[in-house]
């Protein structure tokens, strides 16, 4: 009997697969499709959250190549902060002193043209993750408004002095200082000093 049934299954024609698959193959390779492409969207959208670019324009007012966020507006350091000893810690600093902040570790940092040293993440307490250049960790000033300000430089207050952050690693201030040292006078001892006579 077995035989038999083989037999008239290999003898009868067998109904064409394909014609009924095809406009699920159709969907399912419709969807896939589709996942791939809003997968490769979200891709993109989170690499380009996940990077951060720190970029320096000059300040005209300080004379010096400033480091700046974003949005053109000036960065800050708190002399004599690090990140081992942060000055800048209550909401009241924070409020006029906002620290520039990613949200994740893994946000890549760049350092646009002219900037110099290592740009890093330091994570404070609570969580907030700040970015730091040369081991400075970087705020804004509330009251810079535009392009180009750095009402924040030179104010004393929250333990420190605030100074708009040069963007090279070298000195700051527009004189330039020799390098080689100056001589010094040569040390011959002076004449004892005549006393008076009374």
């Amino acid at each position: 009997m077995f035989n038999s049934a083989r037999a008239h299954a290999a003898k009868s024609p067998q109904p064409a697969r394909r014609g009924r698959r095809s406009p699920r193959r159709a969907v399912v390779v419709g969807v896939l499709a589709g996942c791939l492409a809003i997968a490769s969207l979200a891709a993109t959208v989170l690499a380009a959250s996940t990077a951060l670019s720190i970029g320096s324009a000059p300040n005209a007012t300080l004379g010096k190549q400033v480091v700046i966020n974003v949005q053109g507006r000036t960065l800050y350091s708190l002399s004599p902060e690090t990140t081992r000893h942060l000055l800048c810690k209550s909401k009241a600093c924070f409020k006029f002193w906002p620290p520039v902040t990613v949200a994740s570790s893994t946000t890549k940092l760049k350092a646009g043209s002219g900037v110099q040293g290592h740009l890093g993440i330091l994570r404070r307490s609570g969580g907030l993750l700040q970015v730091t250049l040369r081991g400075m960790p970087l705020y804004r000033f509330a009251n810079d408004h535009a392009k180009g300000q750095a009402n924040g430089e030179g104010i004393k207050g929250f333990g420190g002095t605030w100074h708009a952050v040069s963007a090279s690693s070298g000195a700051t201030s527009k004189s330039v200082a020799p390098t080689t040292p100056m001589p010094s006078p040569p040390s011959t001892p002076s004449p004892p000093a005549p006393y008076p006579a009374y």
